[in-house]
């Protein structure tokens, strides 16, 4: 690594874009906010990575003397999480630090976490939800070809998308020149188009490529769902749930914008066109979590029935919205307004829109559980905690969206106030971290902590990144 790293920083640094600043006016506002911005970047990003990285990866939540580690779980000494808020996660703010300043110091940080990926990087092209960096010797990166493992690459909650779009822009930061980089991306990318269901639908994983089923439309099934027609493996049909066709179009809008290779277009409009397949008929234009080959809503785990499900529906309207942001087809927003109107008339009285709503009557459809048993139900006063039930209604802001896509409007830059800045700069402490307290909210993950405990989370350090990284930005 000391060669391509030398390397990268007299390439890199040397050709970084000299950008003008304001006039003086702007310049003598921001000059200060600017310096204190920069100063709390450094030393926030050096303090997590020089005391919280495991040979270049992440997890979740950190104690205070970061003696224990969570992800899914609590962490064993050499285990990195690649599901967000893990590794992938990390390196993306990483790199949104290193392109807003030009310093090879955020590059070198966000190398590490790409070689951490490159090492668990599977056979079948993608990562599971962790990553186990035991056997790593340090300087000595993972090669792959024989040496890598068989497993299951995993699309839930985003693994194999977050670490693809970062390897993905890793590897332009690196101007293509990191062959081991370069290549983990490609193989990436091209285990995620082999799949690709033909109708353009992908499942919940993949071990290689997908097989092929007829193309057709979604309805409602004609036996009792209730009781027939189970599907174990449920994992290998049509999946949005935890949003995997979000997930999956932003992967693809991240590559085609790199490489401009017209295959990544494609599977784009393909996922596309699957989402406007899927929509069910009505009365009840939404969607489902999965669906079989038949493109029947179907049974995933005990506690998620065959139902039409709200807050799914709502992230395939925005995942819509962004293809059509790509493609300019008109085809990708049809499906909105009939779907937008079934979600206001399904609202519950509180406001919030239902996990699942039952085929055909569209009544709210909840979960009772004994022990280990779970039995459906109308009545929502004995919810299981462990899932998300009801979710907050996002129809407003899909439908102002909908109408400014219609309407040829550009989205504005986000921009970031110089309050929020300053709340950033102010809330790091001494050794450069942004502590959090456990206030009892349900955490990521299954982190065992008690209310009022002080925690280090991945998860706030990169949005704190980001958002001083895009100030940074905003004022050159």
């Amino acid at each position: 690594m000391k060669r391509v790293r030398c390397f990268v920083v007299c390439f890199l640094v040397l050709g970084f874009p000299i950008c003008a600043l304001g006039d003086n006016n702007t310049r003598r506002q921001d000059d200060a906010l600017r310096e204190k911005a920069e100063s709390t970047l450094s030393k926030a990003t050096s303090y997590f990575h020089g005391n919280l990285s495991v040979e270049g990866g992440y997890v979740y939540f950190y104690s205070l003397d970061t003696g224990v580690r969570w992800g899914e779980g609590q962490a064993s000494a050499k285990q990195v999480w690649v599901q967000p808020p893990g590794s992938p996660t990390v390196g993306l703010a990483l790199l949104a630090a290193y392109e807003a300043t030009g310093n090879p110091d955020y590059l070198y940080q966000a190398m590490d976490a790409a070689d951490a990926l490159v090492y668990g990087q599977l056979s079948s092209g993608g990562w599971q939800n962790q990553i186990d960096l035991g056997g790593i010797e340090k300087g000595n990166r993972y090669s792959g070809g024989k040496r890598r493992k068989e497993g299951f690459s995993s699309l839930d909650d985003g693994q194999s998308q977050t670490a693809i779009r970062f390897m993905i822009r890793m590897d332009k930061a690196l101007r293509f020149r990191d062959e081991e980089v370069h290549q983990s991306a490609l193989l990436a990318l091209d285990s995620l188009l082999n799949a690709q269901f033909p109708i353009g639908a992908f499942p919940q994983g993949w071990r290689g490529p997908v097989e092929k089923h007829a193309v057709k439309k979604a309805s409602y099934p004609n036996y009792d769902w209730k009781t027939e027609n189970r599907v174990k493996n449920y994992w290998d049909m049509y999946t949005l749930n935890d949003n995997v066709c979000g997930h999956v179009a932003d992967t693809l809008v991240t590559a085609y914008n790199v490489y401009r290779e017209e295959k990544y277009l494609k599977a784009l409009k393909k996922l596309g066109d699957f989402l406007v397949l899927a929509q069910m008929p009505e009365p009840q234009p939404g969607w489902a979590q999965q669906y079989n080959y038949e493109m029947n809503p179907i049974w995933a785990r005990k506690f998620e029935p065959a139902a039409v499900a709200g807050d799914e529906s709502q992230e395939v309207i925005e995942t819509l919205l962004a293809i059509y942001q790509s493609t300019g087809d008109k085809k990708y927003l049809q499906p909105i307004p009939p779907a937008l109107a079934y979600l206001k008339r399904s609202l519950l009285k509180n406001g919030q829109l239902a996990r699942y709503y039952e085929l055909k009557t569209n009544r709210p459809l909840y979960m009772e559980r004994k022990g280990k048993v779970y039995s459906l139900t109308y009545d929502d006063s004995r919810l299981p905690a462990h899932y998300g039930w009801k979710w907050n209604s996002r129809i407003q802001q899909l439908e102002s969206s909908y109408e400014s896509h219609l309407e040829g409007k550009a989205s504005a830059p986000h921009k970031v106030s110089y309050k929020k800045v300053r709340e950033i700069i102010e809330s790091l402490d001494s050794n450069g971290r942004w502590v959090t307290v456990h206030d009892g909210r349900k955490l990521v993950g299954q982190a065992k902590m008690k209310v009022g405990e002080r925690y280090v989370s991945s998860k706030r350090f990169s949005q704190n990144v980001e958002t001083l990284a895009t100030y940074l930005k905003q004022i050159r």
